[in-house]
């Protein structure tokens, strides 16, 4: 083996040694690599399921939000309509009372609005169920009233005009003035927990 054979082993005994130092370096590099790797992977995985969480629990929050909210507006609704039955059912019962039992609360509703003269305007129905003594009652109470022979458009009392005013003693109208009180009352009887 010559000399110039025994500087080329050298060579390759240097290269070798000089790359498996780098093969070595570079394992520990590509560990380190990879550990940081799945430890930035964890990470980012828990703040992933950290945000899902959060998230999903604020879905179901507004998911039962909204389905309390739901519920709340059909019962409402259906206790809307529960009042309008019950509301028109009133109206219904005061037109159809015995014509005795009509007329008197005419004659209260009248008392509201004496020391008055006018014109009063019955619905076509009280008009032909009239009694024969209706104006004569209505001075007594203290109102000065003509009759008008005009139906009124009205369910049920009367409307009295004096002059340009007009009180408006329609039973329709004199329930849904007190709407509110109505529908509290409604709601103490029907609906109390």
């Amino acid at each position: 083996m010559g000399g110039g054979d025994k500087i080329l082993n050298h060579i390759n005994a240097d290269c070798d040694k000089r790359i498996s130092e780098i093969n070595a370096e570079a394992d520990i590099k590509c560990s380190s690599i990879i550990a940081d790797g799945q430890k930035q992977a964890q990470q980012l995985a828990a703040e992933i399921a950290k945000k899902t969480e959060t998230k999903l629990q604020q879905i179901k929050a507004a998911s039962k939000s909204r389905a309390e909210l739901e519920v709340r507006n059909a019962l409402l609704k259906k206790r809307r309509e529960e009042i309008d039955i019950t509301y028109n059912s009133v109206v219904n019962y005061m037109i159809n009372l015995s014509d005795k039992e009509y007329f008197d609360i005419i004659y209260l509703l009248a008392k509201k609005v004496s020391s008055k003269e006018g014109t009063i305007a019955l619905n076509e129905k009280d008009l032909q169920r009239l009694p024969s003594d209706f104006i004569s009652n209505l001075k007594k109470i203290g109102i000065e009233a003509q009759l008008c022979s005009m139906p009124a458009k009205i369910s049920g009392g009367f409307i009295l005009k004096c002059g340009d005013i007009e009180e408006n003693m329609d039973f329709a109208a004199i329930l849904a003035d007190k709407r509110d009180s109505i529908e509290d009352l409604i709601n103490s009887q029907l609906f109390t927990a």
